[in-house]
């Protein structure tokens, strides 16, 4: 996946959003960043603020605290400039079924500026919808009617796509349907898009950078494989024999356990990098056979666990 380049033009930042609903604190001090060209993942659980925080970035909800600018322009002071380089779909697309796909995107058109209309063929072959234009909505599948969300969401022709929960609901198909156009849109247009989700192998197929939010705080934020790296930089696998005894010697090093008895077996350990050396010489003096040590990829479910302190999505 091509990430977008570091210095590439910065079009939507959040800077120390901060909502709250009485005395509780919903998003507290949230700040990232979307760049031209990349898929940023917003990741959590349910609950976790993220469609408080993308109602912040598109107007519905007014932060106590923070600011929103978009293309430099700032939300609060430029609503009406700034959101003309906005397409989103909070929560699920806002359709009518009782008419057909052309007929809802023809409706929204004309809200949008005179070319807007024009840009329906194109579009509907992108989400690729063509064939059913003309269908009912009412007989769209559900990711149909999300693809169609998109396509109504790309009629200004917007710089930033903002979509909360892409993926949610859908077949396995579906869900490889919306990361292909994302992935597209991202690559080949040069659209920034924000993604919120909370399916980590799913954001971690599709996006750039992330940034993980937890309780209404962000708390990592970056490329995804520096993310994976940092987390999986000292973690490794030993097959030895005899492996308990194995798991017991790497263990005065870091972490260790043993997926087998005292036969040969795998370990899986912690050891920091700069002591690697010391272990496997420690391996060796204490008379056990090592036949191979690999390092442990890790996944963005464990640098979920890692900063979250272990709890799940």
């Amino acid at each position: 996946m091509a990430a977008a380049l570091p210095d590439a033009e910065i079009v939507l930042s959040a800077e120390h959003l901060t909502k709250r609903f009485g005395r509780r604190e919903a998003v507290s001090d949230v700040s990232f960043d979307v760049r031209a060209g990349e898929v940023f993942g917003f990741l959590g659980p349910n609950g976790a603020g993220k469609t408080t925080t993308i109602r912040m970035l598109v107007g519905l909800a007014r932060p106590d605290r923070g600011a929103v600018r978009i293309r430099g322009l700032d939300l609060a002071r430029d609503f009406r400039r700034a959101m003309v380089h906005v397409g989103c779909i909070v929560e699920a697309p806002d359709l009518y079924r009782y008419l057909t796909g052309r007929e809802n995107l023809v409706h929204f058109s004309r809200m949008l500026d005179d070319g807007a209309t024009g840009r329906i063929p194109e579009l509907a072959r992108l989400v690729a919808l063509s064939e059913r234009l003309d269908d009912r909505v009412s007989t769209y599948s559900l990711g149909m009617r999300q693809r169609l969300g998109i396509a109504q969401a790309l009629l200004g022709n917007p710089d930033i796509l903002i979509l909360d929960e892409p993926a949610n609901g859908l077949d396995p198909a579906g869900i490889r349907e919306i990361r292909e156009l994302v992935r597209h849109l991202a690559e080949d247009r040069g659209i920034a898009v924000f993604v919120s989700s909370h399916l980590l192998s799913e954001v971690e197929q599709t996006c750039d950078r992330v940034a993980i939010i937890h309780r209404g705080r962000t708390l990592a934020t970056g490329p995804v494989r520096e993310l994976v790296d940092r987390v999986a930089s000292d973690r490794i696998r030993v097959v030895a024999r005899p492996a308990r005894a194995a798991a017991g010697i790497l263990a005065g090093f870091g972490e260790a356990e043993t997926s087998a008895g005292e036969d040969e077996g795998s370990i899986d350990a912690r050891v920091p990098r700069e002591r690697l050396p010391d272990a496997l010489r420690a391996l060796a003096a204490g008379g056990v056979d090592v036949f191979a040590v690999e390092r442990r990829l890790a996944s963005l479910e464990e640098v979920f666990l890692d900063v979250t302190g272990g709890e799940t999505v």
